[in-house]
């Protein structure tokens, strides 16, 4: 896939082509609030590295702002995150009795900005419903992972991994405090969207921690214990014959048991993508579970109604029961 616009999958659904920003990751906004988006209470966030530690930055630069998007999924805009360079994660407990399970959840917007509520506090009020603990990473961007830049018009993949960093830390935050949440450190899993899907497999497969450890938090398994990715992208080499994966990334032998969905209609991220990455587990000889549906195009989140497509996350909590993680007698083991 050629990622030609500032935002793929948003051009692709909300008809903007022609309001492509000139640096990347700078779309326009409307409403743009020139501050950092933060969550609403009575959820917590917390800086995902130490204030006094320097970090790689964004491929652009400045302040971090957020905006409702031009056009609108299921009748609602998207609010949009631009500009993050000093990413945090935060935590939303369970609204009814506690599983033990937790999910890190990554937004997508193809690495250049982020659909936070879309793909983020809105899937945070689906898993806490199910009594599991979320955690929404607010990652670097843009230019954290494979992205296309508008600045030389081609694809680009950044020297530092700074969308995985920032997911590696957040599991590694997230099981260090797992005794006082209420949360299982072996029930941890990812949730990601579009380019969110492909940090999916990357913290899924990746050998080791990609940053050097900076307190005692970095102790913890960086690997998590299951993962879904919806529509993702970034994982078929169209360059190659067949269903190449991206040279990117290796299946690990303790990858985690992966639920994959896509629409066959993604004008985004083609449904190979998906197929792509389900072939290789398999060949892996990893569990992993794969729904294609002919309609829904792309960037649908939980907004989706009217089409079988609308029954994915009753799927996708049947399979967290089938593997382990979730069961009528669910709870957080005792200490």
């Amino acid at each position: 896939m050629k990622w030609t616009t500032a935002l793929g999958w948003l051009f692709a659904l909300l008809a903007c082509a022609p309001c492509q920003a000139a640096r990347t990751g700078a779309e326009p906004l409307i409403d743009p609030q020139d501050r950092p988006w933060h969550p609403q209470a009575p959820a917590i966030e917390q800086p995902l590295w130490p204030d006094t530690l320097a970090i790689t930055p964004p491929a652009t630069t400045g302040a971090e702002r957020f905006g409702r998007s031009p056009g609108t999924i299921a009748g609602q805009p998207i609010t949009m995150v631009q500009l993050v360079s000093r990413p945090s994660m935060t935590i939303y407990r369970p609204s009814v009795a506690n599983t033990g399970a937790a999910v890190v959840v990554f937004p997508g917007g193809g690495y250049r900005v982020l659909a936070i509520d879309l793909e983020g506090t809105e899937v945070c009020d689906w898993l806490v419903g199910q009594g599991i603990t979320c955690v929404l990473l607010k990652y670097r961007v843009p230019g954290s992972g494979p992205y296309w830049a508008d600045e030389c018009n081609c694809r680009r993949i950044p020297a530092v991994p700074m969308a995985l960093q920032d997911a590696q830390r957040a599991i590694a935050l997230l099981r260090a405090q797992a005794h006082e949440l209420g949360v299982d450190p072996h029930r941890v899993g990812v949730i990601g969207f579009s380019a969110g899907g492909r940090m999916v497999a990357d913290v899924s497969n990746s050998p080791a921690r990609s940053y050097d450890a900076v307190d005692a938090a970095d102790q913890q398994a960086t690997r998590p214990d299951f993962a879904l990715a919806l529509y993702p992208g970034h994982l078929w080499d169209k360059g190659k014959p067949g269903l190449a994966l991206d040279a990117g990334v290796r299946i690990a032998a303790d990858c985690p048991p992966t639920f994959i969905l896509q629409a066959g209609d993604d004008p985004t991220d083609d449904v190979r993508h998906s197929m792509t990455y389900y072939l290789a587990l398999q060949q892996a000889g990893i569990p992993a579970e794969l729904h294609l549906y002919p309609h829904g195009g792309h960037a649908f989140g939980l907004r989706v109604s009217n089409t079988p497509l609308a029954n994915w996350p009753s799927l996708a909590r049947t399979w967290l029961g089938a593997i382990g993680i979730l069961s009528d007698g669910s709870k957080v083991p005792a200490e």
